[in-house]
């Protein structure tokens, strides 16, 4: 694991209780890794089961800690990252309460600060979610 929980909230922006990875698993400039264990209380549970929202969410704070991590690694400091947009949502499931959620996000071409990554989520060796993203990230 390269950032574990407790280090999280340096590579990113979100703060509790809106912090929707656990700990990013690796990083490059070609792939992301991340997980979540879906926790009772967290804000995007809804009847037992983690929204397909959160998944989403989930998968922006892994490019964020990504990115912030790589631009760390570089000797640079973290920017603040936003969905630009959402696109290609393919829904299979949604994980329960106690459920990893392992995310892994490739990127596919970059515009100046604009990128669009592509990502899918699964648990248990089950796909959860795929979708593709613009993350818009600040200069």
């Amino acid at each position: 694991m390269l950032i574990e929980k407790d280090a999280i909230t340096r590579y990113i922006p979100h703060r509790a209780p809106f912090v929707m990875v656990d700990g990013l698993v690796s990083a490059t400039r070609e792939r992301f890794e991340s997980e979540l264990t879906v926790a009772a209380d967290n804000v995007l549970v809804q009847n037992g089961f983690f929204l397909e929202t959160g998944l989403i969410e989930h998968m922006a704070q892994t490019c964020a800690a990504s990115f912030g991590y790589l631009d760390s690694a570089e000797g640079g400091e973290p920017k603040i990252g936003f969905i630009g947009a959402v696109s290609k949502v393919v829904v299979h499931e949604l994980p329960p309460v106690g459920a990893t959620v392992r995310t892994v996000v490739t990127p596919l071409h970059q515009l100046g600060n604009i990128y669009l990554v592509k990502g899918e989520s699964s648990s248990d060796g089950r796909i959860l979610l795929g979708c593709e993203l613009k993350i818009v990230v600040s200069e």
